[in-house]
């Protein structure tokens, strides 16, 4: 097999002008909570993706649904959280997404759950919430950019311990990993559950998080990265063509 080279993505510098702007953040916090109709001291779950099977909607929403129930088992005293899924189509809602929405209703967590249409603009939404939920299902991610966006702007990531979030996410540093399928349901509402009751445990798995984006994936890194392996083919190319 040929030598492969692994170059990992990064954030755009526009992407981290917003995230390092804190005016900008908090106008954008504001406008985004307000149009969801969420108080300002509510915590906000989110997972951003296309709606589909393969990124875990359906998973997160019965973990999201979960951990209501074990707030209210073991009479926790934790802000009121909600369950936001940016990628929504509401024009062509497939099967898959209808499910979802009867999921919903079905177990009168409407008023925790919010749908929102997909959208190229991810930094509002990012500098709304307070956790990134990457549930992608089988192999995983390969790679979430949304992962680092995400950790960019200093919010803790539960992910699936599969695919690319393993390469980005620190289990118990800069996040919390769970399995995938259906077996990472109830390890994910416990990770929900644990950083809605833990205020400082979120800010760290944050600032942690945002150091290794600082460190590994920012856009020059990537650059740096593509320029080191041509040079290294046209090296081994040059090697080659003199023996």
């Amino acid at each position: 097999m040929p030598q492969t080279y692994v170059v990992h993505l990064g954030n755009s510098k526009e992407l981290m002008e917003v995230a390092e702007d804190n005016v900008a953040r908090r106008v954008l916090r504001e406008h985004i909570r307000e149009s969801l109709g969420v108080r300002s001291e509510d915590l906000l779950f989110a997972i951003i993706n296309s709606v589909s099977r393969g990124k875990g909607q359906d998973l997160f929403l019965q973990a999201f649904y979960q951990a209501l129930q074990l707030i209210q088992h073991e009479k926790l005293k934790v802000p009121r959280i909600h369950a936001v899924v940016v990628g929504s189509d509401v024009n062509a809602q497939t099967k898959f997404e209808t499910q979802l929405r009867d999921f919903v209703v079905k177990n009168t967590i409407h008023d925790r759950v919010h749908f929102v249409n997909k959208t190229l603009a991810v930094a509002p939404y990012l500098a709304a919430i307070d956790v990134l939920v990457q549930n992608s299902q089988g192999r995983g991610e390969c790679f979430g950019r949304i992962t680092i966006e995400a950790m960019a702007f200093k919010l803790p990531v539960l992910g699936t311990a599969a695919g690319g979030t393993t390469e980005i996410v620190l289990d118990g540093s800069t996040g919390l990993l769970h399995p995938a399928g259906k077996e990472g349901v109830a390890p994910l509402a416990k990770n929900i559950v644990r950083l809605a009751s833990h205020a400082e445990q979120r800010v760290s798995m944050g600032e942690k998080g945002y150091g290794r984006v600082k460190e590994m994936f920012m856009e020059h890194h990537m650059a740096e990265r593509i320029a080191a392996v041509l040079k290294d083919v046209l090296r081994k190319s040059q090697e080659h063509s003199r023996s």
